[in-house]
């Protein structure tokens, strides 16, 4: 009995632990300077159709100092690498130094797929965030919405609450979600260090959120 007892206080004690610095993490975000040198090292979540012409809007807007860009895609995703190769290689016309890897990881929820099976999907995407993110150590990771970008949040925040590394998490909201939060926004905004959003009506309805107007 005496060992069962110290098992759970064990358990309950490190939960304790883990939402303590959960909350640290979350709360100290905003105030953190990321880069070494002036370089930020920055993760970019691509994701089919859409998602991926916005967030390469988004990174236009970036300066050279955002390096080294790494780009995750989905598996299933056979779009994305071709505008990303085109989008990087007119930025190397006025950045000789540009760095850029794309990688790719299992798609959280396909088109239509049930919520069941959307659980089971994506902690299969986690097992392959976390390694992932844990050997490229980014500075921030940058997402619009695909399903894809939760493990790798996840696997930044972990990051965080091991004392590792910080990483900041940028939330940019679609244009499309004028009154609503998409599934994906809600699920990262608790957690985000800056969540951006491009209609007025939705900075109303989440005071958290950041309205600059239309950003993509």
């Amino acid at each position: 009995m005496a060992v069962l007892l110290g098992a759970v206080f064990a358990v309950v004690f490190i939960c304790l632990l883990f939402f303590i610095r959960l909350y640290i993490v979350v709360k100290t975000g905003a105030k953190y300077k990321p880069g070494n040198k002036g370089q930020i090292a920055v993760l970019v979540v691509a994701g089919s159709g859409g998602h991926t012409t916005e967030v390469l809007r988004l990174m236009e807007c970036l300066s050279a100092a955002y390096t080294p860009r790494h780009y995750v895609i989905a598996d299933t995703d056979r779009m994305s690498e071709e505008k990303i190769c085109t989008f990087e290689n007119s930025k190397q016309c006025s950045d000789s130094e540009s760095q850029f890897t794309i990688h790719r990881i299992p798609r959280s929820r396909e088109v239509h797929q049930s919520w069941n099976s959307s659980v089971v999907s994506t902690l299969n995407a986690l097992r392959y965030s976390l390694p992932l993110v844990f050997r490229l150590r980014p500075d921030m990771v940058l997402c619009n919405g695909p399903g894809t970008c939760i493990p790798l949040c996840v696997a930044g925040l972990l990051l965080g609450i091991l004392g590792m590394k910080k990483v900041l998490l940028v939330y940019v909201e679609s244009i499309c979600r004028v009154q609503t939060l998409s599934l994906t926004g809600k699920i990262l905004y608790p957690i985000s260090d800056y969540f951006f959003v491009q209609w007025s009506s939705l900075r109303d309805r989440y005071p958290k959120s950041i309205f600059l107007g239309r950003i993509v």
